[in-house]
């Protein structure tokens, strides 16, 4: 797993009000971390009943039976030295306009990386592979003959 690391100048100005630390430094950050806070704010999103293909969801659902939801499910990022590419993968509640949920969730994905990460976004894919209805069989298991 690759990771970035950003240099810190030992000439950067800042007076005693912005607590940064005086001195040089380096700043790792994971590509799981990046991929995480991507993850974060597309499920956020509202229209998005869940994130990751057939195969990545049913593992989630053992993972969230588990109590471990892994939040980097349906992100893949590409990192490099002051730039990141995400792509997302998700499933849309029906009935929303599909390009307004992958335009909101490729919205909040740059926001949050440029945000909290601080990298430049070159670019967010949104794929919608499914979408889900909310079937009236879950209301209750009535026979449709007697």
């Amino acid at each position: 797993m690759s990771n970035v690391q950003v240099e810190a100048s030992s000439k950067r100005n800042s007076g005693p009000a912005s607590g940064a630390a005086a001195g040089g430094g380096k700043t790792t950050i994971e590509d799981g971390v990046v991929a995480k806070i991507a993850g974060i704010a597309a499920r956020e999103v509202s229209g998005v009943y869940a994130l990751g293909g057939g195969a990545a969801r049913a593992i989630g659902a053992i993972r969230d039976a588990l109590n471990s939801t892994d939040l980097t499910q349906g992100i893949s990022v590409e990192v490099g030295e002051r730039q990141v590419a995400v792509d997302v993968t998700i499933v849309a509640d029906y009935p929303v306009s599909l390009q307004k949920v992958a335009d909101d969730v490729r919205s909040a994905v740059y926001r949050a990386v440029q945000d909290l990460v601080g990298m430049e976004v070159t670019e967010v894919n949104v794929t919608i592979n499914d979408v889900h209805v909310a079937s009236d069989d879950d209301e209750g298991d009535e026979a449709r003959v007697q």
